[in-house]
């Protein structure tokens, strides 16, 4: 790897700089500034999920951990130091060495197939409950995250890496792999990269999709549903929005980063034409805000902002009068404080609290 190519992304640069900073230690103020840099793009989250898949990687591949760390050339300051003179010997860090060497393997990705070992084991389930949140390292060094109430298939073959979401959303970021492209499929919708990141949401009547980097092709399946996920909470809704497999059928959507597609579902009561439109960073980062554990609205509506609550927590809300759906919701809440929402709505004259049974809030617009 040359110079010139270990500077080609200086996102990727600046993403190094902060892993090596937090693995030494982070003072509040660093810890602060890493989060609102993280915040500010899309892009730095994904950079900072790659580096961090590639040292999970290293870790799993110590003979070449071993053979790349004398000869890969780091982006500086993350290159690894020439030995000084005698004299001036230091001890050299190694955590900046271990990042160095992961952002040189990340970079590496990016130009070449990482050629691994095919994974043999079986599929692997990940599922996550109301308000709870997991993020997964795969094998191949992909990274899943995944939103409250989701549950999803993992396949890892030879030839192919399929993912099957089942119920809620996710968002994949991908390690390229040009041999065994990356398959996403929700609802009769099937999702097609090689190396990317992109976030995929199944609701009761469509699945969107949201490119953060990269690009993506969307298409519709042919539906061939198989034995649904198995779940504590009954089989109906994973058999309403079960896996789909099977060839794609009509033209491919393509989506590049900054982009979203709204594909209906087959039982929704309209089945208008998927449009793709641009998003612009606010409202970008106000659809990932889940991934921060934390919910950003802009100016939107009540019933969207109830919406996001409802899918994070078992204390439920309802709209009680449609004068107050489209009412603008502006602010920074914590996913799983909806007491406080509640409070706040409570406090502001203008929408009544009523309370249901022990799981239920509805909300009306005050008299």
């Amino acid at each position: 790897m040359t110079q010139a190519s270990a500077h080609e992304d200086p996102i990727e640069e600046v993403a190094a700089n902060w892993l090596t900073a937090r693995a030494e230690g982070f003072s509040s103020a660093q810890k602060r500034d890493f989060e609102r840099w993280c915040r500010a793009d899309p892009r730095h989250r994904a950079a900072v999920a790659r580096l961090e898949a590639a040292c999970a990687l290293l870790e799993k591949m110590p003979l070449v951990r071993a053979e790349l760390l004398p000869v890969v050339e780091f982006p500086a300051p993350l290159r690894a130091p020439r030995a000084p003179a005698p004299a001036t010997r230091r001890i050299v860090n190694p955590l900046r060495v271990a990042v160095g060497l992961a952002a040189g393997l990340a970079l590496a990705f990016v130009g070449a197939r990482w050629v691994l070992p095919p994974n043999t084991a079986a599929d692997q389930v990940f599922a996550t409950s109301a308000g709870g949140y997991e993020r997964v390292v795969l094998a191949d060094g992909s990274v899943l995250e995944l939103n409250a109430d989701t549950r999803l298939r993992v396949s890892l073959a030879p030839h192919e890496r399929r993912v099957d979401l089942a119920a809620g959303e996710a968002h994949f970021t991908v390690a390229p792999d040009p041999a065994r492209p990356f398959t996403v499929s929700a609802g009769g919708v099937a999702v097609r990269a090689v190396g990317t990141a992109f976030n995929v949401r199944l609701a009761t009547t469509a699945v969107e999709v949201l490119v953060t980097e990269g690009k993506v092709s969307v298409a519709e399946v042919e539906r061939v549903v198989p034995n649904a996920l198995s779940s504590s909470t009954g089989r109906s809704r994973d058999e309403r929005n079960a896996p789909t497999v099977g060839r794609t059928s009509g033209r491919p959507t393509l989506l590049t980063a900054n982009e979203r597609t709204v594909f209906t579902l087959p039982s929704a009561p309209s089945n208008a034409a998927p449009t793709v439109e641009k998003i612009a960073a606010e409202a970008l980062r106000e659809a990932l805000s889940w991934q921060e554990r934390k919910l950003v609205f802009s100016e939107t509506p009540l019933r969207d902002v109830v919406a996001q609550f409802n899918r994070r927590n078992r204390l439920q809300l309802v709209i009680g009068d449609p004068s107050i759906a489209e009412r603008p919701v502006g602010g920074t809440f914590a996913a799983d404080n909806v007491e406080g929402f509640v409070r706040l709505l409570e406090g502001s004259g203008a929408i009544t609290v009523e309370r249901r049974e022990e799981l239920t809030v509805v909300l009306r617009a005050m008299r």
